[in-house]
């Protein structure tokens, strides 16, 4: 016999003998007596007018004490309900089951799937429609930089301009994300006074269901500051939308608290799933994720994970080097491991027992200097289980180690980074620091930080080994002189950080527009692609590249390709490749590329958008071709495709 429920009827002299009994189950007040919540499946503090069913672990550990409890009472008011006399029940207890039930049914509804959080950003619709209204191109900049920030989230960006958007297609949206500037004497901007009036007519849809949140940008020198940005957020509210955060009122200087709000907002938009329910329990998990880091799991707080697995039987590689002849070969062995061992610990284990010449980089497991390149991928290898590594083929599994790329091999494994760190002192990397505002402190003056801006300076140089990000770049076996993304991306944080003095920055940014500087990188796929680097180290390579073709006024090779793809796409409205080569290249140079396959590839619409190809022709015909604004490009043969792909995979981003 299992104790049901139990519950307190009229009557009760707040003796305080059942407390003392079981003060985990009962409370007693001035009044009367409560059942505890923690000891209910429906959480309630009251006297349990609901016959609410206990918990398994009250039932399991508490029902000695309740029946003493019962048995204690002076007025015999505390009702034990046992689970075995069901059928003896009143008519009135009866549908006491029914409604416990429910309860438990309904309660994963509505609780978010917290011990699964990848799987909740990752499933059903996780759309976020980023609207911008500008008239200088600053919330539009703002935009693009928030699409950028959602992909941390889970989130889906598709960034639209306000002028010709479809209204109405807001209501099918979960998430909607305003950010507008005002115009004037509190006017809308150009490209969003038609949106603006449609959205206030009777066509205009209601917007239940959706969750929305406005980023205002103005200027407090005018009487109707952020003007556009409110009226939006009334809007919106007036249409039913549900303001998932406070609009941000943001003045000439916008960077900073925009940062902020966005590590705010974000969060808090990815928090709403696919049917519109907002999840408030999960935005922490959801900022750890994004950040990288995760809080411990299990019911003590930790989880201590399985780190062991079943030996494998692998085929090792390895490249090998003599230096006296400057021959080079590959030796192989069959050897059983593990599989949770570690790549730097097959190397070890060969050298001990099978060839004691053999030579690499050793150190410990997370050395940022032991970097070496397994089966095509760049890794340290004392950070990598081989199960996690090999390539099977035949049904034997293989690993095939080399050196990494762009280092001079001194022999076997064992590579030189003198050539980097030359590289790394030509940057001049010491600080010059300028005057700022400090704040007194016990320990003496120190200077201040917003969190937003250490954040992102932490971000910005946030690689665990400069060799491994150096070796990342397609470009640095072939370009001797090239700095490479470690240097590069160490720079641009240094130039970011508000501690570094003006004349600093400007020696900082002719090192970054250098013929060695950022611009010789032709392609930041590789370096986004790889796994365990933060996507702020590709984002701020691509803000120094913008960067040093704003200062040379977008000359030379890619800034006349970023210049007139820009152009491009504001003209005709086309993401595609064949639009690209048409504009940079001309009809002529169409032409002229017609038996290298690009041409071919153009006209019968192989693009990599898998564009309508109706499309695909009209981009080759209108608008006109930039006539004498490309000299170097127009009307000739492409020698190097991939400088044209690799800025149209920077700019697009979705290749």
């Amino acid at each position: 016999m299992s104790i049901f429920s139990v519950y307190i009827e009229e009557g009760c002299i707040t003796c305080d003998a059942c407390e003392e009994v079981a003060p985990e189950v009962f409370e007693v007040t001035d009044d009367t007596c409560f059942i505890k919540p923690e000891a209910r499946l429906d959480g309630g503090f009251d006297r349990n007018a609901g016959k609410s069913a206990l918990k398994s672990e009250t039932i399991s550990g508490l029902s000695d004490e309740i029946l003493d409890a019962a048995d204690a009472c002076p007025v015999d008011v505390i009702i034990v309900v046992e689970g075995e006399n069901e059928s003896e029940e009143s008519p009135e207890e009866a549908p006491v089951q029914v409604e416990v039930i429910e309860v438990t049914t309904e309660a994963p509804i509505v609780e978010a799937p917290s011990d699964d959080l990848e799987a909740f950003l990752s499933s059903g619709d996780r759309s976020l429609e980023i609207l911008f209204g500008s008239q200088s191109g600053n919330s539009e900049a703002l935009a693009t930089k928030f699409a950028k920030q959602a992909k941390s989230y889970g989130l889906e960006a598709n960034v639209h301009d306000m002028d010709g958007f479809d209204f109405n297609s807001l209501e099918d949206k979960k998430r909607v994300l305003i950010i507008c500037s005002t115009w004037g004497e509190g006017e809308q901007p150009d490209n969003a006074e038609d949106l603006w009036n449609f959205a206030n007519s009777n066509e205009a849809s209601r917007l239940e269901g959706v969750h929305f949140a406005v980023c205002a940008l103005g200027d407090t020198s005018y009487e109707f500051f952020c003007e556009s940005g409110k009226e939006w957020d009334g809007l919106f509210e007036k249409l039913g939308a549900t303001r998932i955060t406070d609009r941000l009122d943001c003045d000439v200087d916008y960077d900073t608290p925009a940062a902020e709000w966005a590590l705010e907002v974000l969060p808090n938009l990815a928090a709403v799933d696919s049917t519109g329910l907002f999840h408030e329990n999960m935005i922490d998990s959801i900022k750890q994720f994004a950040s990288g880091s995760s809080g411990a799991e299990g019911e003590d707080g930790f989880t201590v994970p399985s780190v062991q697995a079943e030996s494998i039987q692998v085929e090792v590689s390895v490249f090998r080097y003599d230096p006296q002849t400057a021959s080079t070969g590959v030796d192989t062995w069959a050897c059983v491991f593990p599989g949770n061992a570690s790549v730097l610990e097959v190397l070890r284990a060969i050298k001990s027992t099978h060839d004691g010449s053999l030579t690499f980089r050793d150190g410990t497991s997370d050395d940022p200097s032991t970097v070496l390149s397994v089966n095509g991928r760049l890794i340290l290898p004392g950070r990598v289980r081989i199960d996690s590594i090999t390539s099977t083929r035949e049904d034997s599994s293989k690993i095939k180690i080399d050196p990494i790329p762009g280092s001079e091999v001194i022999r076997d494994l064992v590579v030189d980074h003198w050539a980097l760190e030359r590289k790394r002192e030509s940057s001049d990397p010491w600080m010059v620091a300028s005057t700022r505002e400090g704040f007194q402190t016990s320990q003496g003056v120190m200077g201040t930080m917003k969190p937003a801006v250490a954040t992102r300076l932490h971000s910005l140089a946030d690689y665990d080994s400069a060799p491994l990000l150096h070796a990342s770049s397609d470009a640095v076996p072939y370009a001797n002189g090239f700095l490479g993304p470690a240097v590069i991306a160490s720079s641009w944080a240094r130039r970011c950080d508000p501690r570094t003095a003006p004349e600093k920055k400007e020696e900082i940014e002719g090192i970054i527009g250098s013929k060695n500087g950022i611009k010789a990188e032709t392609d930041l796929a590789p370096i986004s692609r790889r796994e365990g680097y933060s996507p702020a180290i590709s984002e701020g390579l691509l803000e120094a590249r913008t960067k040093a073709l704003e200062n040379d006024s977008f000359n030379g090779l890619h800034g006349k390709h970023v210049w007139w793809y820009c152009w491009t796409i504001k003209s005709s409205g086309k993401v595609n490749d064949t639009v690209l080569y048409r504009q940079v290249l001309g009809p002529i140079g169409l032409l002229g590329n017609l038996f290298s396959g690009v041409t071919a590839r153009m006209v019968l619409g192989f693009t990599r958008t898998g564009g309508n190809i109706l499309n695909d022709f009209l981009g080759m015909v209108a608008p006109p071709a930039g006539i004498g604004k490309m000299p170097r490009q127009f009307n000739s043969s492409v020698d190097d495709h991939h400088q044209v792909v690799a800025i149209f995979n920077e700019m697009d981003g979705r290749f």
